[in-house]
């Protein structure tokens, strides 16, 4: 499913977990230290990244996330998008949808956090959900992709989130931002014939409730953010999407149907019950299970195989179209230590003492409102430099 790329072949690493609880440090340890030396490569070992946001744990720690998921991208980290400043919103026409959007997304926030760190942060989703659509005009907005924005703003910050949403958006998510709904509708079309692959009887229950496939479509459009309420389980979706296929998120909720197969065949079998019944994921369900499922239900049926048996599609999937200068371009990329060397930042950008006490206050505000998990992220960008941690403000 991920594809190793052109260009030599690599030795693969087995970043697969083994062995039971007691061995749960052992393998995290062993894991890190593969991604680590993956990141170290010149160039970079994307394949083995991949691998390891799939397999079980996906990327394990919030730090490791923002060293990753550049690199899955192609992002250079040292070459971020500038802060954005007041003018993103003028005049812009989605101002309004976008900024209702945001206020309505209070769910998406931590529990517990102050109203006014909150309330920071939706400012921050409102630039950096604009900044997107001003740098690329021929986007068009749809609720939901503030979703996917404030997943990324949460894990990586701000200036590093609208680089990484600015490559989702034309790679992974271009297929929605069309400006009618068309495309949306073809890569939905998608679904029922790979339910019908594996369940003849499943897909005949299904297509007798007319339950049709709008129950997934805010599953693929926010990549299940706005569905799920364990922002865990979003990040651990987040590493398998960002390191798949851009359809990926599609066979997903395939699969997603398919493991509940005797639960909706025991149902009753109108609109309205199946909708509710497959609306509603279960809290306690089995994405370890769902994730190395998906990939098998990938392989069995590639995207090539269903646009042919599929009548119903009309428009290419253009983000499955870009995938293979995607996968390209990622593997060619620098390690960030070599990439740090070539970056001389003029003396007058380097931090002062008194820089340094506000720049360790920042890192203990974050941490305070966000958890050990934000620390982590704050200490790698100290790392990096100062001008990459106040991106995350």
């Amino acid at each position: 499913m991920t594809g190793a790329g052109p260009g030599k072949a690599k030795r693969r690493r087995n970043v697969t977990c083994s062995g039971g609880a007691g061995h749960s440090l052992s393998w995290r340890k062993q894991k890190s230290a593969l991604i680590h030396e993956a990141l170290t490569c010149d160039p970079v070992d994307v394949e083995t990244l991949r691998e390891a946001a799939v397999s079980e744990g996906g990327l394990l720690s919030q730090e490791i996330r923002r060293r990753v998921w550049p690199k899955l991208l192609s992002i250079n980290v040292f070459c971020l998008p500038p802060k954005p400043g007041p003018a993103i919103r003028t005049n812009h026409p989605d101002y309004n949808q976008v900024l209702m959007d945001v206020r309505r997304s209070l769910k998406r926030f931590p529990k517990g956090m102050a109203e006014a760190e909150r309330c920071v942060l939706q400012e921050q989703l409102i630039d950096m959900i604009l900044c997107v659509l001003r740098s690329y005009p021929e986007l068009h907005y749809y609720q939901g992709f503030h979703d996917v924005a404030v997943t990324l703003l949460l894990t990586v910050g701000l200036r590093l989130g609208t680089a990484i949403l600015q490559t989702l958006s034309t790679h992974h998510l271009r297929d929605f931002m069309d400006p009618t709904v068309e495309r949306t509708r073809s890569v939905l079309s998608y679904l029922m014939p790979l339910i019908q692959s594996e369940s003849p009887a499943l897909h005949h229950f299904l297509l007798r409730s007319e339950v049709g496939c709008i129950f997934a479509l805010s599953w693929l459009i926010t990549w299940y953010g706005h569905v799920l309420s364990d922002f865990h389980q979003v990040l651990r979706l987040y590493d398998f999407f960002l390191a798949s296929h851009p359809l990926t998120p599609l066979y997903c909720a395939a699969q997603m149907v398919l493991m509940r197969e005797t639960e909706v065949l025991q149902g009753d079998c109108d609109l309205p019950s199946v909708h509710q019944l497959l609306s509603q994921i279960p809290t306690n369900f089995p994405y370890e299970t769902l994730i190395s499922s998906t990939l098998s239900l990938f392989r069995s049926h590639p995207p090539s195989e269903l646009e042919r048996q599929t009548s119903l599609q009309r428009l290419k999937s253009i983000s499955a179209a870009s995938f293979h200068s995607l996968q390209i371009s990622s593997a060619q990329q620098r390690p960030d230590f070599v990439l740090r060397q070539q970056v001389s930042p003029p003396s007058d950008m380097l931090p002062t003492r008194s820089q340094n006490t506000l720049l360790k206050l920042a890192v203990w505000g974050i941490s305070a409102s966000l958890g050990a998990a934000a620390l982590a992220v704050t200490q790698t960008a100290l790392e990096w430099g100062p001008d990459l941690l106040l991106g995350l403000f």
